[in-house]
This record gives structure tokens, sequence and C-alpha cells, in this order.
């Protein structure tokens, strides 16, 4: 929910295009993949069949279908990795118009695989929409958020950032919807339906370009203090409020002079020491929950808990649509929502786990609320000029974790069972922990005070004046 009075309509309108392109991607291309899980590895076994003569073992196939399906991951941490450098010499929204190359290069690939008899075309076509996907995907993932806390104004950054979360359980119930065997989910169209994300791509296409760029971009990273005053008069649809462009002409005088920061020098810096830490934890702890996992294997989860087979699409899209109860509103505050989100899902792992002990159905409920969190905390708690590598080192650590979850929940369904939710409802029983013991407050504050406050925990035990002065000088001399 969306508290957009005072903001013009053209904010709304670009948070739509922008998520529309990104995070409405990443849900979109983590549901679709499920329905047509058996006629793909039915191909799989028939291609082998035909070019090796080779029968594939059960255990085989799935073994294919798994790096198929995760392979995603590994696209989303190339997407990650590149991304920090294409956001710094294309700007934010050029970076999220580029990555729709990818795009469309694995729709492509997609489309066409079934006619030339290859599997590892849709591995290919993965692995490229995996790079794209990441506005919670690859490139997307790690730009949008960057894209939507520098363009919004600070009472609204986390309102704004929860558009993200909105899109992608969008994003999910869509691919589950256009998945049924009604649509696109049945043997005659299963590459159409891999290839169908183009059309939210080509949408992108079509109306971010009448955006603008983000403030805080034309004015710290290429100087243009007018570009930045008209970006944020059609934003805000009045005249610019002379507090804001102060606290970004701020950020700006601080960084004066600084180059934009490598990842690994990021691991060096104790100023950011705990700042980073905390990017780390949580971009890992949203993966090895499990959350996104699962609808990898929806049909694999709901097949242990006894349901029939005719069934399960339409149980997996009310799995999705639970998403959207779970979006908590922007006045509850950042380490409330996470440690809410993390919490809530300790209780339905519990809750899940018993359910597939007891053959019971149950809507499996997530908490997207995370995503919008997690996307907007690097524009937070990281000045401009550690901004983007901040940001590649969240999104490696996102999707990193997924393709470990990936390449692992089959099997540990298999092998756990009505337990295999236990491992992940620990992961977020001690990530709540976290937030609640490390992680402060970060809601409507500027960056001057949040650092204030992370520089607490930085130099905890030394003497804060001394540090504080030394930290300011070597990061002007390094930065």
């Amino acid at each position: 929910h969306l508290h957009l009075q005072g903001s013009s309509l053209m904010l709304v309108l670009m948070v739509a295009s922008a998520a529309i392109g990104g995070t409405l991607q990443y849900g979109y291309n983590l549901a679709i993949m499920n329905a047509p899980t058996t006629f793909i590895q039915t191909f799989i076994n028939e291609t082998f069949l035909e070019r090796w003569d080779i029968q594939l073992e059960d255990y085989q196939v799935t073994l294919v279908w798994t790096i198929i399906v995760s392979i995603f991951s590994l696209g989303g941490l190339a997407g990650a990795l590149i991304a920090g450098p294409m956001t710094i010499r294309f700007g934010r929204k050029k970076c999220l118009l580029l990555s729709n190359i990818f795009l469309m290069s694995g729709a492509l690939l997609a489309v066409t695989s079934r006619a030339a008899k290859s599997f590892e075309m849709i591995i290919i076509s993965r692995i490229l929409v995996g790079i794209n996907a990441v506005c919670f995907a690859g490139i997307s993932m790690n730009v949008q958020p960057m894209y939507f806390g520098e363009s919004a104004p600070k009472h609204l950054r986390g309102a704004i950032s929860l558009s993200s979360a909105v899109f992608a359980a969008f994003g999910v119930v869509l691919g589950q919807v256009v998945g049924l065997r009604e649509i696109l989910g049945s043997e005659p169209y299963w590459q159409y339906l891999l290839a169908s994300n183009a059309i939210p791509g080509f949408i992108q296409l079509l109306t971010l370009p009448w955006f603008p760029e983000s403030p805080r971009y034309l004015l710290i990273d290429r100087g243009d203090k007018e570009a930045c005053i008209n970006a944020l008069r059609r934003l805000r649809g009045c005249e610019v409020q002379s507090s804001e462009l102060d606290e970004i002409l701020q950020e700006q005088a601080d960084t004066k002079g600084m180059r934009a920061s490598r990842p690994w020098e990021l691991f060096t810096d104790r100023s950011v020491r705990w700042q980073l830490i905390t990017v780390m934890i949580i971009s890992s702890a949203m993966q090895l929950c499990g959350n996104d996992s699962i609808y990898f294997y929806a049909s694999y989860v709901f097949k242990e808990a006894g349901i029939a087979d005719d069934k399960i699409q339409y149980v997996s899209i009310g799995t999705g649509t639970c998403e959207f109860t779970n979006l908590l509103i922007e006045r509850k505050g950042r380490r409330f929502m996470l440690m809410g989100g993390f919490i809530l899902m300790t209780i339905w792992a519990v809750v899940f786990t018993i359910a597939l002990s007891f053959e019971v159905l149950i809507p499996l409920r997530m908490n997207y609320m995370l995503t919008g969190v997690t996307g907007v905390l690097p524009t937070e708690i990281f000045n401009q000029t550690a901004r983007p590598a901040a940001y590649m080192i969240a999104g490696s650590m996102m999707w990193l974790n997924l393709f470990i979850t990936g390449m692992i929940f089959p099997f540990l369904v298999s092998e756990l069972s009505e337990y295999c939710f236990v491992p992940f409802g620990a992961v977020c029983l001690l990530s709540a922990l976290y937030v609640g013991l490390f992680l402060p407050e970060t809601k409507g504050k500027s960056l001057s005070v949040i650092t204030s406050e992370f520089h607490k925990l930085n130099f905890k035990g030394h003497d804060t004046d001394d540090c504080w002065l030394c930290n300011n000088a070597k990061t002007t001399l390094l930065m």
C-alpha cells in the first residue's frame, strides 16, 4: 500500500514502468517453470534418446531439470556482478533498458528450443533471463531498488520500495495463471510459456524512456544540477523543496573527489563493516529461507502433501495470491518489517511441516515484504560512491544462495520429506534475531544520521570521536 499524497502521477507511473520489466519479471520467471515440469522432463528424455540412444534414469532427468531451473540463479549472479559498473557508466534508467537485450535473446532461444530439439537452448535462455530479471533478478533486481530509492522522497522510500514486493508477488500469480493448462501450460505450448516473459519487457521498453533518470545519479555522479532539479520537478509534480535538494547537495559535497568503490574495498573499510554484514546476511536469508525455491518446485511439494495432480496448478495459484496479504504498510518501519517477515516465515515453516506430516492442505504464505525492504536497504545505509558495489555484493549473495537452494531443494524434499522446511525455519529464526539485535531503524532518516548509528557499531570499544575523524579523513583520501 503506497501513501503517495503530495507526489506526482509521474512518480507512480515511473515505478510501474520500471517494476513491470523488473521485479514482476523476477516473480514471473520463478512461477512459469513449475507448470511445464513434466513436459520439459519428457522433452529432455526424448532428446537424449534420439541423439545418443540413452534412456535416462529418473534421478538423471531430475538432475538435468534442476540445472535448467536453478541456472536462472547463476544468470542472476552474473547480472548482479555487471549491474554495478553498468549503473555507473549508463545510469540507472538506461541500465534497466539495456538489460532487456538479455531478456529478448533468452525468449527467442526458449521459443525455438523445441523446434531445434535442444534442451541446451533452454538452459542458455534461463541464464540470459536470469541476467535480466534481477530487478529483485540479475541486473534489474539490483538496479530497480537503486533507481527507486534515489528517485523517491525520503518519507516515501519504504513505501515505494514495497512496490517491488507488490510487483514480484503479482509476477508470481501472473506466471501461475498463464501456466494453467487452459492457457499456455499444456504440452503443445510450453515453449511459448517460457518465452512469454518478453511481453513485460516490451512494455518497459515502450514506457520507461519517457521517465527521468535518478536525480541523485544526475547530480552526484554526472554533476548536472539543472538536470537533477528538472528530474525532481517532474517526479514530485511541483517545485523542488529546498530541504530535499540540500540533502542531495550535502551528499555530493561529502563524496566530492571520491571515485566509486570496488566491491572488495568494502570488505576492508571498517566504516561500513556492519552495513556490509547486514546486507549480506539479509540478502542470503531471503533465499536460504526457501521461499522462492518453493515456486520452482511447487509440484514436488504438493505431491508430497498428497494433492491430486490435476489440482496442483490451482493450489499453486492459491499460494501465490497469499503473497499480497503479507505486505505491510510503510509506517511500521524497516526493522519491524524484516523481523516480522522472518518470524512469520518461521511460524509458517512449522505449520507447513505439520500440514505435510498429516497431509493437510493449507495455503502456503510467504513474505515478499522482505523483498521490498531488502531492496531499499543498501540505498539507505551506503553513500553514492559505495552504493553500486553494495548492491553487487548483496545481489551476488542473493543469487548464489538461490542457486544453492534451487539445486538441493528437490533432493531435500526427497530425503527429509515432511521435515524439508525445518532447515528453512531455522534460517528465518536466526535472521530475525540478527535484525532485532543489530539493525538500526532507517525509516525516514537521512544518510548522515543512519551512518552515525552504524558508526557506533563499527567502532564499538574505540574512541568514537577520534575514529570518526580518522574515518572521514581516510574516506576522503581513498574514495
